[in-house]
């Protein structure tokens, strides 16, 4: 990496660009090696992407004036005079850029006057001039001190350069997140660039600090090694990533074999498993080699979380232009098979978990999107318990296993605890699983895995219920919603949770019930005002049907 003007690397692995204690300044860190963007010859243009993590500091209420990343040609060099609004790129406020030609994504934490109209701070693309080709508002204030991680891409086939971003701690779910633009690189860049940061400050001041950076293109060639191109994949990891996202739903997954089976059971098993693959009939497969790559060798700093069945990682598949979770299961675990390493592929979930927004520090949800979640979430449970072939019961529904997507779209996760039940034998006994709190009061009881067996907190029921006889259900919404939430959509959904939640398993609903109920298809049950006295029937062991021990401890855990 090289550094111009105010920027330089830390111990800790960090980049800092300026400092809080001066005014009117500019720093770079660039890849000290040039890169290919297209090939001259062949014509030839590249794909490429860049992932990076980095965080705005203010001492004051004001900022000033932004962080960008950008390709330039090869050998340039800060322009003089370009602190401040030029962002350290420009020299002139004519819309050329000092540099010749460059391509920025510009987090801009000023207004100036040739800033978009009606627009305070933006992200905006940038085609070789200081106004932006496209861009989207963005309040820097508000994500103060959080840190932001951004994907940039260019397809060069579409000819699309799309950027990304979301934050820790401070997502705002009413505020965009991504944008793209149509260009041909070959028209606005040269051959060969450089790539990079630019922070630029003037009277007010704020300090950018680059905590990762990792740059991946598919056209990588020496000019000592002739003109033909090899289609490869680098990676430049620059500083320690951090680590702040979670992931789930699965949307792939693969294997990859160890060593050889060392019984016919397992061969018979992996050769199943390989010819599905092989004809398409179920998950695409990916090599390990693209998941080494696309996890930077599961390293510690791609790690996301670790939980009972194994790690997750942060990765990259440059090939499909798509940020994933690769799920690496322990090999104690009982979710792989033996002389197997089992890895799965899930889909990037950037707004992470529910229980985040709900107790976090991020922003609060607004009550239609709490809304949305809801009904999202009854959706996912109805499905599995009676639209597919067999019934799927989770066994651990709960705020940290509700997943969001960029668009807050329910994705209900962590299968690990997962058991399949045929529609048409009812209820069975399963070893029992789960996080108390959350399980049905029967399941504990007695082992009975049933469609109705919806996840409880007892206490929290007592509550919202002895709320409810007392006709004051609005009581119960939470305070940071200011009570700005829609009443006749908390009540309703209010008395489904205590209908599916009522103690006595027969009363309550089926998931399709619940759903004509909360879309307001259906008439809303007549509970009682007090909540009943739960009775249950511990069945013998000779009774039950099972396939595994009654009553066990296992996978037994305390949550939210």
């Amino acid at each position: 990496i090289l550094y111009q003007g105010d920027a330089e690397a830390k111990p800790s692995g960090v980049v800092e660009f300026n400092n809080l204690d001066h005014r009117y300044r500019v720093g770079w860190a660039t890849y000290a090696d040039k890169l290919p963007l297209w090939n001259s010859k062949t014509g030839e243009l590249s794909d490429f992407s860049t992932r990076f993590a980095f965080t705005i500091m203010s001492n004051a209420s004001s900022y000033g004036h932004g962080f960008a990343f950008f390709l330039a040609p090869v050998g340039s060099e800060i322009p003089p005079n370009s602190a401040g609004a030029l962002l350290g790129l420009f020299n002139t406020t004519d819309n050329v850029s000092a540099l010749g030609q460059a391509v920025l994504v510009e987090f801009d934490t000023y207004k100036n006057s040739w800033d978009p109209v009606g627009v305070n701070n933006h992200v905006g693309i940038n085609i070789n001039s200081l106004t932006s080709a496209n861009y989207t508002s963005w309040n820097a204030s508000f994500h103060k001190g959080d840190t932001a991680d951004v994907l940039i891409s260019y397809n060069a086939t579409t000819k699309n350069f799309r950027a990304s971003w979301t934050y820790q701690t401070t997502n705002n779910p009413e505020e965009t997140s991504s944008l793209s633009y149509h260009t041909d690189l070959t028209k606005v860049l040269p051959e060969w660039v450089m790539v990079g940061f630019s922070g630029s400050i003037g009277l007010a001041k704020e300090q950018h600090i680059l905590q990762s950076w990792e740059f991946n293109s598919t056209l990588v060639r020496r000019e000592t090694k002739g003109s033909t191109a090899r289609k490869t994949t680098i990676v430049i990891s620059v500083v320690v990533p951090v680590v702040g996202f979670m992931v789930v739903t699965v949307i792939t997954y693969i294997m990859f074999r160890k060593r050889k089976r060392k019984t016919e059971e397992t061969t018979n098993l992996t050769t199943s498993m390989d010819d599905d693959l092989g004809r398409g009939a179920g998950p695409r497969r990916f090599s390990y080699l693209e998941l080494v790559y696309a996890t930077n060798n599961f390293s510690e700093q791609r790690k996301l979380g670790e939980g009972g069945f194994g790690t997750v990682y942060r990765g990259y598949l440059p090939d499909l232009d798509l940020l994933v979770a690769v799920k690496r299961i322990s090999k104690g675990s009982k979710q792989g098979k033996r002389s197997m390493e089992f890895l799965l592929i899930y889909e990037f979930m950037p707004n992470g978990s529910l229980d985040s927004h709900l107790f976090g520090k991020r922003a609060p949800l607004s009550w239609p999107m709490r809304h949305k979640i809801s009904l999202g979430l009854a959706s996912a449970i109805l499905y599995l318990h009676e639209e597919w072939e067999l019934c799927v019961v989770h066994r651990d529904i709960k705020s940290s296993n509700v997943m969001l997507d960029a668009s807050f779209n329910v994705k209900l996760g962590d299968f690990g605890l997962a058991r399949l039940m045929d529609h048409d034998l009812g209820p069975r006994t399963t070893g029992l699983a789960g996080t108390f709190g959350y399980m049905a009061p029967e399941y504990i009881s007695s082992g009975k895995a049933m469609d109705l067996s919806k996840k409880s907190e007892m206490g929290l029921v007592e509550w919202v219920w002895d709320v409810y006889g007392k006709g004051e259900l609005l009581a119960v919404v939470d305070n940071k919603l200011n009570k700005d939430v829609v009443e006749k959509q908390v009540e309703c959904l209010m008395v489904v949770g205590l209908w599916c939640a009522h103690p006595d398993s027969n009363s309550r609903p089926s998931s399709k019930q619940a759903i004509h109920a909360l879309n307001f298809e259906a008439e809303m049950p007549n509970l009682p005002t007090k909540m009943p006295v739960p009775m249950y029937h511990v069945p013998t062991t000779s009774s039950a049907t099972s396939a595994e021990p009654l009553l066990t401890n296992s996978s037994l855990e305390t949550g939210r």
